[in-house]
């Protein structure tokens, strides 16, 4: 006993230990969702969502703190030179260092064509900035597509900048209008959804059609292989076994020759309907939970004079329900983190799921809008996370009960 309590406490210690390292991917982002954009790809990082608060042109506001001011500058007020000089330029607020400013005026770079040109204007000193400042901006929650006036900045001491902890809920929301919208009409009315509505649609389509196929499908051929004697049974199971070990990569080009014949390209058929022809681990899977049922139970049946549809209906699927939710389940969460099937088989956004359209997160602006990248892949796990939370008890049974005969 002496020594046993030490082991378990190790063993203890040591799945804790890995819990915690599995969950650290998540944990990161998480909280990534929640930063602002100069914070996700900081170094080195910085965990809890930040917000800095300074005063700029008299007004206290949020700001985005920019870069740290190593040499004594100025703000100056000056009109630079155009590169058409009968256009009217108004005067701007600009920051240079003290060098740049002689004799009241002031040395800038301006563009004539595809020259960079210099020259010194009249310029106005509108204030002074010693070294250790911080040239803080505005900070203005915009999506990327969209634009407005100029934003705001100054010049201020660190210690006039109001540092706070302060989760960026509204990337959640952000995230959601950040890919436009599609206009849906129905019923002769006409009215616009987020695509990442449309996506989450899309996504539960192939999930629930996927899941209800592949659950109906593949139990009815295990109950074939586990039930009914007929000729080369054993034979066909153990081809049916071999698809498994054969790669998707082999099976893409002739599937979307298959498709494309019958003009599925571009919808969502072809990410559900395969799946009510069954597969292969779940006909495995359910076969031998299958097997465990006593064999009295189905020979009393046949007696009774019921069919073998309505033993595999009435007596097998109920005493399968464990192994049934394991099925639905695994085949939920392959369709809903499905990429490769959406990337060949989809081409308008439209259709997209929401793995295919985190993708275009990446790309549809020319640069990653990480925070919305984050919060949007937050919103596509958590469903998960939370069905496997309710459903665990019957999960676990299930697998701890294949295989075993009774």
């Amino acid at each position: 006993m002496k020594h046993t309590r030490p082991k378990r406490i190790a063993i203890h210690a040591l799945l804790i230990t890995g819990s915690i390292l599995f969950l650290f991917p998540f944990v990161w982002l998480v909280f990534t969702s929640l930063k602002p954009i100069e914070q996700t790809m900081k170094m080195p990082p910085e965990w809890v969502p930040t917000a800095f608060y300074a005063q700029v042109q008299g007004e206290r506001m949020k700001v985005q703190k920019e870069h740290e001011i190593e040499d004594p500058s100025v703000i100056l007020v000056a009109q630079k030179p155009t590169a058409d000089p009968t256009a009217k330029a108004e005067p701007e607020r600009m920051l240079l260092p003290v060098a740049k400013f002689k004799d009241g005026k002031a040395h800038v770079e301006y563009r004539k064509a595809d020259q960079t040109l210099t020259a010194w204007v009249p310029a106005e000193v509108a204030k002074r900035v010693p070294a250790g400042h911080w040239l803080v901006r505005e900070k203005v929650e915009r999506l990327a597509q969209e634009t407005g006036p100029a934003l705001r900045w100054d010049c201020v001491a660190p210690d006039a900048i109001e540092t706070r902890i302060e989760p960026a809920w509204s990337n959640y929301s952000l995230a959601i209008r950040y890919q436009g919208f599609h206009t849906v009409r129905l019923l002769g009315w006409s009215f616009e959804i987020p695509y990442f509505v449309l996506y989450l649609y899309n996504t539960l389509t192939v999930a629930v059609l996927g899941m209800v196929g592949v659950v109906f499908s593949s139990a009815l051929v295990a109950y074939g292989f586990a039930r009914i004697r007929w000729k080369g049974r054993d034979t066909c199971f153990v081809l049916t076994l071999a698809t498994m070990m054969v790669p998707f990569a082999v099976t893409m080009v002739p599937l979307y020759g298959v498709f494309r014949a019958l003009g599925w390209i571009g919808t969502l058929k072809p990410l559900w309907v395969p799946a009510w022809f069954g597969g292969a681990f779940n006909i495995f899977l359910l076969r031998q939970f299958f097997l465990t049922i006593p064999q009295d139970l189905t020979d009393a049946a046949r007696i009774d004079g019921c069919t073998e549809f309505g033993i595999f209906w009435r007596i097998m699927l109920p005493l399968s329900k464990p192994a049934l939710a394991v099925v639905a389940l695994f085949h939920f969460m392959w369709a809903w983190k499905d990429f490769m099937g959406p990337l060949i088989f989809l081409t308008e956004q439209n259709t997209f799921t929401l793995s295919l359209g985190l993708q275009f997160y990446q790309s549809q602006h020319g640069g990653s809008e990480w925070h919305y990248l984050m919060a949007a892949a937050t919103m596509m796990i958590v469903p998960v996370i939370v069905l496997f939370f309710f459903t665990q008890k019957t999960f676990i049974q299930g697998i701890s009960t294949t295989g075993m005969k009774g």
